[in-house]
């Protein structure tokens, strides 16, 4: 079971470095299911999960949690923010969810799409939760997930830099009384990485590591639908 995980997280990656270049947000990505999703005129507790490739591969790894919940899988493997922020309008605001939840952030740390700063990276996740609250979405910021190796980055070591950024959206949800979804604390090991048992290659997740963000999660959703 490891080892298919293993290359669902190579399959991922090698679709990141193939992009269609011409769409660099990747727009097209959810476009037909998206045009479909907007036609339903009662969208109830929707939710939608917007990240990269950790929350693309959740649907692979789990797929029953988005069949049998209201939640839209709106992951797209490699991304950085500013791609996400391109296409929140699209991939989020425009399915009218009742609750977004954001994972962003470690491929900023990885520079996939070229060098970015914690503030630069943590500018471009509060944009995207002040999109959502201005059309009435209720947000649910996400801990980057522990990391201290990047496979395809063997150069960059982003453990300290997961840690600061952490701290500075942890800081933002407590002032402007965000959920803020600690992830982290639950799945961080001895040496500032995943647990092992919760990761195929240091980044992405087995089915034991979804299995706690999942739990997680749900807490979450369930706290933001019954706040006022």
């Amino acid at each position: 079971m490891r080892l298919c995980f293993v290359f669902i997280g190579i399959f991922i990656l090698q679709s990141a470095l193939t992009q269609d270049h011409s769409d660099w947000a990747n727009l097209k990505r959810y476009r037909e299911e998206n045009t479909l999703l907007m036609k339903d005129k009662n969208p109830g507790n929707r939710v939608v999960f917007i990240g990269n490739s950790i929350t693309q591969g959740w649907k692979d790894a789990d797929p029953s949690f988005f069949k049998y919940n209201p939640y839209i899988n709106r992951g797209i493997s490699g991304q950085t923010t500013p791609q996400m922020l391109i296409r929140f309008r699209h991939d989020v605001i425009d399915l009218r969810p009742a609750v977004v939840v954001i994972l962003a952030g470690i491929n900023d740390i990885a520079e996939n799409t070229g060098p970015m700063t914690p503030e630069e990276t943590y500018g471009n996740i509060i944009s995207m939760a002040e999109l959502a609250q201005a059309n009435n979405i209720r947000v649910i910021i996400s801990s980057v997930l522990p990391a201290n190796t990047f496979p395809w980055r063997p150069h960059i070591y982003p453990a300290d830099k997961v840690i600061e950024l952490n701290k500075m959206l942890k800081a933002y949800c407590e002032k402007e009384k965000v959920y803020y979804l600690d992830y982290y604390t639950s799945m961080v090991d001895d040496r500032k990485g995943l647990k092992k048992e919760y990761t195929t290659d240091g980044v992405h997740c087995t089915p034991e590591g979804y299995g706690v963000m999942r739990s997680l999660v749900q807490l979450a959703i369930q706290a933001v639908l019954s706040s006022k």
